[in-house]
This record gives structure tokens, sequence and C-alpha cells, in this order.
């Protein structure tokens, strides 16, 4: 590794190798990025408008991130050698999706700087670890249990005596791994949570109270190595069958609520020590209680809009966190709304991306993904427009013309 000072230079580095003033990792040098799908690519395209180049390394190739990325290598997370051969070719290691194994982080570690670290990568891909460490915080949640047998889920549903959402620990998202439990009668509770646990198929799982909720917000925000902050606000997001369907920017929320959903998210940041991107999920009750539903480590769906409505995107934030350089301005254009573009638009055929693209103010973005799949995110829409009202009526109506012929 080269480090430059202001009173020192050495002969500039070869592709691959690290330039860094300070703490401040140049452009020109090569950003390692594990996984590979749509993130990865979005993020790939900023780093190279900024002059980086990008090594991916995911089990897979022709992926989203590597038709952009400068190298594509195809290795095991679990094939440490590999991941660490990576590392020693690149700058630093960031991450596409959270659920990269800790061994894998911890090897990419040893060889380059991995920001965020592993240890935030080992908190928030487990939804009871996430959890009890913002009870730890006093970050208030759904109430929740931890769950390890159907003894442990029948003891667990008395003690709540109200619907519930059973899930795994790991892995789960987009309603993955996930089973909801009816409030049950006092003598068929035993059986309800025997068939839910058998349904898991898991070893350790979470018991959430069902929430009942009036809306669904996020808040993506950056933190810097020098622990800068910056948000991109509250959005509002709307799913279907447990998948992000349509984010509005900003949320039609009172100014104490939004304030209040950025501070929190602050604060979460700040006490895990993220380096880079984060997103902040929440439900708002029907009483406009914030409870923080989930977190991820990376660039989100619902900061999506970003890309084409805010000075700085989400990806080149991240970027900027995990490189050292000063957090970019989060100003928002116009407001936007985004609608994801999943597989099942595929059903009968090509969809009619003239039409869409015949709305002036609707920008499309696609992933590059060779094979739609019902519920497989595929693209999205984003669009800008004097409020977010008509940017979210104007997004889903585009989106309406790709299944007309």
């Amino acid at each position: 590794m080269r480090r430059l000072s202001a009173s020192h230079t050495t002969n500039a580095p070869s592709i691959g190798v690290t330039a860094v003033a300070g703490d401040v990792i140049l452009p020109g040098s090569t950003i390692g990025v594990l996984g590979s799908g749509q993130l990865g690519r979005m993020f790939a395209i900023a780093a190279r408008t900024m002059g980086y180049r990008v090594h991916t390394l995911s089990p897979e190739d022709d992926t989203p991130t590597g038709q952009v990325a400068d190298r594509e290598i195809r290795a095991s997370y679990a094939d440490l050698d590999a991941v660490r051969e990576f590392a020693r070719n690149v700058a630093v290691v960031t991450f596409e999706f959270e659920n990269v194994p800790t061994a894998t982080a911890e090897a990419a570690a040893s060889v380059a700087p991995v920001r965020p670290t592993g240890e935030v990568l080992h908190i928030t891909q487990n939804r009871l670890r996430e959890k009890n460490f913002l009870q730890s915080i006093g970050i208030p949640t759904a109430p929740f249990w931890p769950i390890r047998s159907a003894t442990e889920l029948s003891d667990a549903l008395r003690q709540l005596n109200q619907p519930a959402v059973l899930k795994t620990s790991a892995w789960g998202y987009d309603g993955k791994g996930q089973v909801k439990i009816a409030n049950a009668a006092a003598d068929t509770i035993a059986d309800e949570a025997e068939a839910a646990w058998g349904t898991l198929n898991a070893g350790e799982g979470v018991l959430e109270g069902f929430i009942d909720f009036a809306c669904e917000v996020s808040v993506v925000a950056a933190r810097s190595m020098s622990g800068e902050f910056a948000h991109f606000g509250v959005v509002l997001n709307t799913h279907r069958n447990h998948i992000l369907d349509t984010t509005v920017a900003p949320a039609p929320l009172e100014s104490h609520i939004a304030d209040e959903a950025v501070q929190m998210s602050r604060e979460i940041l700040q006490r895990l020590g993220v380096v880079g991107v984060m997103v902040v999920e929440f439900f708002l009750t029907r009483d406009d209680r914030l409870l923080v539903n989930e977190l991820a480590p990376r660039p989100h769906n619902s900061g999506h809009f970003t890309f084409d409505a805010c000075l700085t995107c989400q990806f080149e934030q991240q970027l900027r966190a995990v490189c050292g350089l000063p957090l970019g301005s989060t100003t928002m254009l116009r407001p936007a709304a985004m609608a994801n573009l999943l597989g099942d638009l595929w059903n009968d055929g090509e969809p009619n991306w003239a039409a869409a693209c015949a709305f002036p103010n609707v920008k499309l973005h696609l992933y590059g993904k060779t094979q739609p799949r019902p519920g497989r995110k595929m693209g999205h829409l984003t669009a800008l427009a004097d409020t977010p009202e008509q940017a979210l009526r104007d997004v889903l109506a585009a989106r309406e013309t790709l299944t007309k012929r």
C-alpha cells in the first residue's frame, strides 16, 4: 500500500494499488465491492464517474455490477484465499449487500480496509442481534422475543396475546423467511406454534408483535470516517407482497416526526460507527410513534430516487464515505417518486419501453439482468415533478404503459 502525504510522494500506483492522501483514497484507485447486484452496478457507475476503478467479487458472472466494473471475479464468499487475493488488489472493500459471511469480511479486512466494518454487518445481518442492539441504545422497536423452539414460541405468543410475525434471525429479505401468526385461542396456541415453527425451518427466529401501522418510511443516511452525517430526508414507502413497490420523496409527514426519524437515524449510525451508507426503516404507528423495523448498511431500494433527484446520490455518497472524502450535498433538486420494475412485467413479452420513455419527466433504469422472474427486481422508474404527489402519479402512469401494446 502506497501512502501519499503533503510532504512526500511516490511513483504513481498501478491499477489496483492504493493511492492515499492521509486517510483519503484518491480517484484513480480501485474500489472492491463484495456482491454484484443492482446496488453494486449503480455504485460502480458513480465511482467510475469520479475516476475510480471498480472490482467486484461474487459467486456469479455477467452480473449487474460486473457488466460495468473494470474487473469481475467469480468466487464463493467461502473461498477465503480468493477473497484475500481480491482485497490485495483494491484500496478499500465495501459491500453491495449485507448478507456477506462474517468470515469473508474478516478475510478481506486482513488485507485492506473494509467499510463499513464486518462488525456492522455482523449486527445488521441478524434480526435478533440487530434488535438487541437497538434496544440497548434506547431505540424503539416492535415488541420481540428470541425463539429457538416451538415451546419458546408458544410461551411468547401467550405473553404477547396479539397477532405476530415469526421471522428467521438471519438471511431474510423481501418477505422471505417469515410467517404471520393470528391471535390464537389459548387452547390452540401450542398447535399453531408447532406449525409455524415447522414452516420457518430455522434454528433461531424472532417473534415480533404485529404493528397496525399508518405507513412505512425510511431514512437513507451516510456517515464519514470523521463522523460527518448527511441524510436524504424521510421518504414514504409502499410494499406489494413484501417487496418495495413505490417510494415518494419527501414523505408527507409533520416536521417534528420527520426530524425525529432523522435524529434516530443519526444516533444509530453514530453508535454503530458506520462508515458508508445505511438505511433505517420505520413503522409509523397510528398514534404517531416511530418504531425501527430494519437496518441495512448499504444503499437501499428506497434511495434509488437520489440517482436522479439529488445533487449527490446515495451511491456517490457511499463512495465518498468509504474513500475518506467529504460527504456531498444531499439537496433534492425536485420532488420525486420511484416505482420498482419486477420480472412480472415480462409475462407477456418485452415491456413497452418506448411508451414509458414518452414521459419527459420519467427516467428508466434497468439492471442488466437477463432472466426476468416474478418478484425479481429488474429495474425501476423515477419521476421528478413539482410535487411528490404528481411525481407518484406520473411514475405509476409510466409503469402502467409498459404492459400496453
